[in-house]
């Protein structure tokens, strides 16, 4: 299993167009390994990746029911409420980043050295200072607060643009993009939800653990 990372074919506008002049000609993944422990609500989740000089970019187009998002301070625990995750580890052995957003657009982010669990949390980790989540650009088609639940169908999308620049503050300089290969897996979840699911692009296995960056798959830019 591998995802191929285009060059994008126009500047994302971050106004959500999943097939507009940035994101019609780039081929989709599908995020729809659920875990076993979900409810029998199964989104349909797509999500594409494409990059530029500057910027990662991903989108996620969801097909969801049961929708809540109450969280708006960045670094809050918004997995609790209807998210989408890009984990991206750009350099072996240098860490991971987990970009958690939920529906209304607010981001946890850390940058993950070591994802064992202690009780205090990871091994080796910290939060992304809040200088580089205000350099994020994100766009949400729901309102940034979505309470009480949407338990009918709705379909949402959302997009972010990364500064290739925050990668590089934590893990070096990474040079031409082109013929890399970083590592990833990308996920949607709503664990606080009146139908809790944990979906992936890349198998996890048994446990109920997105934090695995021994499972994440390749992603190979053209």
């Amino acid at each position: 299993m591998e995802y191929l990372v285009v060059h994008a074919p126009a500047v994302p506008e971050l106004t959500g167009q999943w097939e507009g002049p940035a994101w019609g000609a780039v081929a989709p993944l599908s995020i729809g390994l659920f875990h076993p422990q979900s409810s029998g609500h199964r989104p349909q989740v797509r999500a594409k990746l494409a990059y530029d000089a500057a910027s990662l970019h991903v989108i996620f187009r969801v097909a969801d029911r049961y929708v809540r998002s109450v969280h708006t301070r960045d670094q809050d625990p918004v997995c609790t409420d209807s998210c989408v995750e890009l984990f991206v580890e750009p350099k072996p052995g240098a860490g991971y980043f987990n970009f958690e957003i939920n529906a209304g657009g607010t981001v946890l982010l850390y940058h993950v050295r070591d994802a064992r669990r202690t009780p205090q949390g990871f091994a080796d980790f910290s939060p992304v200072d809040s200088r580089w989540l205000r350099q994020l650009r994100i766009y949400h088609s729901l309102p940034a607060v979505v309470e009480p639940e949407l338990a009918g169908p709705v379909e949402w999308t959302l997009e972010c643009r990364i500064p290739l620049a925050l990668f590089e503050a934590h893990v070096g300089p990474l040079g031409a993009l082109p013929g890399q290969t970083w590592r990833g897996n990308l996920f949607k979840c709503g664990d606080a939800t009146s139908h809790p699911h944990w979906a992936s692009w890349a198998p996890i296995g048994a446990p109920l653990n997105f934090h695995q960056p021994d499972r994440f798959a390749p992603l190979v830019f053209a």
